[in-house]
């Protein structure tokens, strides 16, 4: 027989286990649902910015033209803040949970974008688009249901001691040399023809980025629960450092979109710099720490699994279209005349400015 003593022994232990593995589960679900409301916001984002990209188009100058109309364009501004939203509530979803769950969440934008794009702008998705979404959807929920439990530092001096372990340092110093050589060697040669050197940048500094911005964030939360950590000088340390990373990769991603095409950026940029993110996670914050081989294998495969669904869905996007060849009645460059002779003979003549006497000739092939 089972008496009050040995109950009233065992009630609270098992009370306890709970308390503590639900308040980590609670964590991590705060994280998984900031990160999907994080990606649906941006998906809707490239939506409503291009609606209000086209409205004012349709008005002036485009923005491809140079064109800066799109900024007295309030729909325009509705996409803005809609994607700094999605931007905010994906910080924040970096100080609940662990980078391994919220980074491979991102690929949840990509779908929102590509199914309302379908109903909205009329882009069409196709059945392997439909598929690289579940393939998506899948993965991310391998990974959200392997994800490690988290725990938050108490200061951010303890993020500090996490950020100068040996391990981490050497990941850091290793990633900062890496970034030296395809910026000062790499990418004045070879930037222009080939695609890893802009995003092998972005992606290297984007780890790098993210686990700033998860420090910041623990402080900052940290400071608002009355424990203040502004006045220690690792806060600022860490500040200066996502500056300086956000900056560097917004300049180099920037270069990369300008100089590829998106649809093959993109995907490469997020397989990189989710994978990266997440090596970089593990370090600093040993989030597989304690878990079991099979949890880690799993939470791999589903990362494979949103790498391959991503790349999928961006495969089966329409190229766009090419300005030179929209056109097929498109003349010659000014600066490269031909004069008919009276005896019907062609000459080829080098001059700014038109003359009544030159015309523009146009290849056979353009009347095929």
């Amino acid at each position: 027989m089972i008496n009050d003593q040995t109950i009233a022994g065992s009630m609270p232990v098992a009370g306890e286990s709970v308390g503590v593995a639900s308040g980590l589960d609670s964590d991590n679900l705060k994280g998984f649902l900031l990160a999907v409301i994080s990606s649906a916001f941006i998906g809707a984002s490239f939506i409503v910015k291009k609606k209000g990209l086209k409205r004012a188009g349709a008005s002036g100058a485009g923005a491809g033209s140079g064109g800066y109309g799109y900024l007295l364009e309030p729909l325009w501004w509705v996409g803005m803040i809609t994607m700094i939203v999605g931007e905010i509530a994906n910080f924040v979803a970096y100080i609940f949970a662990p980078a391994v769950l919220v980074t491979p969440l991102g690929a949840l934008s990509i779908i929102v974008s590509a199914i309302l794009a379908h109903f909205i702008l009329k882009e069409r998705l196709q059945r392997m688009g439909v598929l690289g979404c579940v393939l998506c959807i899948v993965g991310s929920t391998v990974i959200v249901l392997h994800a490690p439990e988290e725990s938050t530092p108490t200061s951010v001096e303890e993020i500090w001691e996490l950020a100068t372990q040996p391990a981490f340092l050497l990941y850091t110093a290793s990633a900062v040399a890496i970034v030296l050589v395809l910026m000062l060697h790499c990418a004045p040669r070879y930037g222009q023809t080939n695609i890893m050197i802009y995003l092998g940048i972005c992606s290297v500094i984007g780890s790098l980025t993210v686990m700033s911005i998860k420090a910041i964030g623990i402080a900052i939360k940290l400071t608002l629960e009355g424990q203040s950590q502004l006045g220690y000088f690792q806060t600022w340390v860490f500040a200066m450092v996502a500056i300086t990373c956000i900056v560097t990769q917004l300049n180099y991603l920037n270069k990369a979109l300008d100089t590829f095409n998106t649809a093959v950026v993109s995907p490469i940029y997020y397989a990189m710099f989710t994978t990266l993110t997440i090596l970089a996670s593990a370090i600093m914050f040993k989030d597989w720490s304690g878990q079991s081989a099979s949890s880690i294998a799993s939470e791999i495969c589903g990362l494979i699994t949103v790498l391959s669904g991503t790349t999928v869905l961006h495969s089966t996007r329409e190229p766009d279209p090419n300005p030179s060849s929209a056109d097929l009645y498109t003349p010659l460059s000014p600066k490269i005349l031909w004069h008919i002779q009276g005896n019907g003979e062609l000459w080829k003549h080098s001059e700014d400015g038109l003359s009544a006497d030159f015309i523009t000739v146009l290849r056979n092939d353009y009347f095929t």
